[in-house]
């Protein structure tokens, strides 16, 4: 059975912000208001990039949490403007050991219009069900503070300095790419820009699993949140479907949702594996809609 995910929506409201603008990495002190006592709690918020994004970390502490459901009809998120030009991302590291192997070439995506368009389909992946696949909290976790275990360090150039982001793989996202390659064809779509999107990818999927790849600017920008448009892809709806950590990422497209929680730095976290099962069943539907509508029921 699908369960319906739910992300931390949460008021910006009398926060003192500190943002990251690159992904959108921000951090922020709340005050709380309680009989006359304040409350100060510190969380982060992971945006998906620079100026705003949709998708919000789910705070770690359990007090005013909004939910935001699988069935959102507009989106809450506010849109905090950059303040401050902070550090980025990293190249390639596992803390003691650099990867080795080369990216994957560029020349084997597929070309891809502005809007999200995507014009071919490869031989090898006629007939398959087309999967959209967020980056941030859905395969990788990534910060602007040091992390001494990070598997990529990924520079990214600000106003010509280099800064670095300390990127974490989800557990499991190797096989789990692997293996969703080999049943669909399978397309990057984040909300985060480019610059720092693009290395973690190359680093991320060494075999080539993505055909193509969106960022921010293929969003569609809806009531402060970056929206994935499914339509514009250039694939049949009752084809394809989308798998995001953050439900306002597609408010167009609910029906078409595969909910996946949102991952920051579980190391025992199986979401992937679990998640493996679910895709096989939708791999060999004639039509998303009726599958997962089946996998939604009790």
């Amino acid at each position: 059975m699908l369960r319906s995910k739910t992300s931390g929506s949460v008021s910006l409201k009398n926060r003192e912000m500190e943002e990251n603008p690159i992904y959108g990495n921000i951090t922020y002190t709340q005050t709380h208001n309680d009989d006359k006592q304040k409350v100060e709690t510190q969380s982060e918020i992971q945006y998906s990039d620079v100026v705003m994004i949709c998708e919000e970390l789910e705070e770690k502490t359990s007090e005013d949490k909004d939910s935001c459901s699988g069935q959102v009809k507009t989106c809450s998120l506010k849109k905090p403007r950059s303040r401050n030009i902070f550090k980025a991302l990293f190249c390639c590291l596992h803390a003691h050991d650099v990867v080795q192997t080369p990216p994957p070439s560029h020349d084997a995506l597929l070309p891809t219009a502005e809007n999200g368009s995507i014009t071919k389909v490869m031989e090898e992946d006629e007939g398959k069900i087309c999967v959209v696949i967020d980056l941030d909290e859905t395969l990788v976790h990534s910060s602007f503070k040091p992390i001494s275990n990070a598997d990529f360090i990924v520079p990214v150039e600000i106003d010509g300095t280099t800064h670095q982001v300390y990127v974490l793989k989800r557990p499991h996202v190797d096989q789990f790419l692997q293996r969703m390659g080999e049943m669909f064809e399978c397309v990057l779509f984040t909300a985060s820009l480019a610059k720092y999107a693009d290395p973690v990818t190359d680093l991320l999927d060494q075999c080539g699993v993505f055909r193509a790849r969106l960022f921010r600017e293929s969003c569609v920008f809806h009531h402060g949140c970056y929206v994935k448009d499914l339509s514009r892809l250039g694939r049949q709806l009752n084809k394809t479907l989308i798998l995001d950590n953050s439900p306002a990422s597609y408010i167009f497209h609910p029906e078409n949702a595969v909910p996946v929680l949102s991952w920051f730095d579980d190391v025992d976290d199986t979401e992937l594996l679990n998640l493996l099962p679910v895709f096989e069943e939708l791999s060999v539907a004639d039509d998303v809609y009726t599958k997962l509508q089946q996998l939604r029921e009790p």
